[in-house]
């Protein structure tokens, strides 16, 4: 299979809160991130300020309850040493739509 899918578009296995979410078992990054995307526009889910009310527009995105459990498995380092912890994060309150690359990462295997 010459044409197998690598890098971003390789499929990557689901841990169980990004699964239950999702509804797969596994995606590529590229999907995960999409379909992420896809449900914080739908439900409303970003805002111009830090833990601010959801506006539908701006570079902070609000913790629903449905997706809390997701966020909640983000607790990594970057290269640069930046630790993003979302380990007691609470419904209502937003992380930096720059930090969703550490969310589907703490979401994978």
């Amino acid at each position: 299979m010459a044409d197998e899918p690598k890098g971003l578009n390789k499929p990557v296995k689901l841990k169980a809160d990004l699964a239950a979410f999702l509804g797969a078992t596994a995606l590529p990054r590229t999907e995960i991130t999409k379909k992420l995307w896809d449900y914080i526009k739908q439900n409303g889910l970003q805002t111009k300020t830090e833990n601010g009310a959801p506006q539908n527009a701006g570079k902070f995105i609000v913790a629903d309850a449905k997706m809390l459990p997701v966020l909640r498995n983000t607790n990594s380092t970057s290269k640069s040493g930046k630790v993003t912890d979302f380990t007691n994060l609470k419904e209502g309150q937003t992380i930096n739509m720059m930090q969703m690359a550490a969310v589907v990462g703490a979401n994978v295997e």
